[in-house]
């Protein structure tokens, strides 16, 4: 018997993509959890309509893992429910074919329901969700794009054990250097960027320009803007699967890590927000040339105030914290500008038509439902109460100094300052805000309990 399903998804989808895709065997179905991680199963292709009528079983356990895939039984998602089943269903417009699959795949990605249909309050697609409905009734629709920055790199580490670049895999070249905005230096990995945009047009995304990055074998690939956010987080979910698919497929490692080289930036993942009125009229645009709108200083306001406790949600692995260091394109306080690269919150120079506040705290291994989800509610808290953000920093902010300049400096720092916020809560919703901290927590735990070799480098002989 056919269910109707809360996600808005219909056997019509199902019917019309099997007919134009009479080569696809098999579908990957993909639940992305707290870490971002996507966790389901395999179908094949005669599967995929019954997934489209009555959705897919999960157990309720598959939203409370850590970055091992290990139970936390502090979610409350564990034995505490039975750990019972759920039923995801498919998300309309997720369904695509895979580029370079052998045999021929596709990809669907889903969201978790309660059995009488109610959205799993602990998945983050819905936490986003939460968010973009409650700015829609007050006549708001965010729009924006997220940038991936990542390192593609050898699968052998060298002789000291440290990871290394990725020879080119035009011709096996070598090199070592930072190679910041080489255009020759991107020739070399061609064949590889061509089956990433070929694997990008297949799902429907528009990625756009790509450049060499402030590190060795650090690359840079942004994102068409689109009107709706949840797209946008969509887009960069399936773009690293299709990154880190294709890098496999010509030998090399694509690496998602804020933080693989200790000498050299790390990777963020700035996301670029404005916001649209019913009439699709950017609502931070200013009315008068020179003279700021105050939606977007108010904006500005919320995200500055919200920033310390939200700094999990931005930086939640052990690594994220290596990536924030002066003068390392990652910023250290909650500063923002014009046109300027030290600051967490800057408004890109050029036509005000498309004016918007580029976010620039998270890294490129945070989960970009929940970093969407707690930017849209720093922004509200802001315009709701009409926040000052201080004076523009028009120079150096890694100079700024002062409590009020003050972000968690530390994983430990920073779960327990989420733990603590009441905003965050209200950000993810209760349930995903108990199910990410303690994830968090268990993952710091497992962390400071192994004993790594930097503690047998400056121990074992001197101690």
């Amino acid at each position: 018997m056919t269910q109707t399903s809360p996600s808005g998804s219909t056997p019509a989808e199902a019917e019309a993509f099997l007919a134009a895709h009479p080569e696809i065997e098999a579908f990957d179905i993909i639940l992305h959890d707290a870490n971002g991680i996507g966790r389901g199963k395999i179908i094949r292709r005669h599967e995929l309509l019954s997934f489209f009528n009555n959705g897919r079983h999960l157990p309720i356990s598959i939203l409370g893992l850590d970055i091992c895939g290990e139970d936390v039984h502090e979610t409350g998602l564990i034995w505490d429910q039975g750990d019972g089943d759920l039923r995801a269903w498919p998300v309309p417009g997720t369904l695509k074919p895979l580029h370079n699959t052998q045999p021929p795949r596709g990809e669907v990605f889903m969201s978790m329901y309660t059995l009488d249909g109610a959205p799993m309050s602990s998945d983050p697609r819905h936490a986003l969700a939460r968010q973009v409905d409650a700015l829609s009734a007050e006549g708001l629709h965010p729009a924006g794009a997220f940038e991936l920055e990542f390192f593609l790199l050898d699968p052998e580490r060298g002789s000291d054990g440290k990871m290394q670049p990725a020879r080119d895999v035009l011709d096996r070249r070598k090199s070592n250097k930072t190679e910041v905005y080489s255009v020759d230096h991107l020739h070399g990995m061609l064949p590889l960027f061509s089956d990433i945009y070929a694997g990008a047009k297949l799902a429907g995304i528009t990625a756009e320009t790509l450049i060499s990055e402030y590190a060795p074998g650090q690359y840079e690939l942004t994102l068409h803007y689109r009107t709706d956010v949840m797209q946008a987080a969509d887009d960069l979910m399936r773009l690293k699967r299709i990154v880190r698919a294709q890098a496999r497929a010509h030998g090399v490692v694509a690496c998602f890590m804020a933080k693989p080289n200790e000498n050299y930036a790390g990777s963020g993942m700035h996301f670029h927000v404005s916001m649209l009125d019913g009439a699709g009229k950017n609502v931070f645009i200013e009315d008068h040339e020179g003279q700021w709108n105050p939606l977007i200083l108010h904006a500005l306001g919320g995200l500055k105030a919200t920033m310390a406790e939200s700094m999990l949600v931005f930086a939640p692995h052990a690594n994220s914290w290596r990536r924030f260091a002066s003068q390392s394109y990652a910023p250290v306080s909650p500063s923002w500008g014009v046109n300027n690269r030290s600051v967490a919150l800057r408004i890109p120079a050029g036509d005000i038509k498309a004016r918007r506040i580029e976010h620039r705290p998270a890294g490129v291994d945070a989960n970009p439902y929940l970093v969407a989800a707690t930017v849209l509610a720093g922004i509200r808290h802001g315009m709701k109460h009409q926040i000052d953000p201080g004076p523009e920093t028009t120079g150096n902010a890694y100079a700024e100094t002062g409590e009020e300049a003050a972000i968690p400096t530390d994983w430990r720092s920073a779960i327990d300052a989420a733990r603590r916020s009441a905003f965050l809560k209200d950000a993810l919703g209760e349930d995903m805000h108990r199910t990410f901290t303690a994830i968090k927590a268990a993952e710091y735990a497992r962390v400071m309990r192994t004993v790594s070799e930097v503690d047998f480098d400056l121990y074992l002989h001197t101690v």
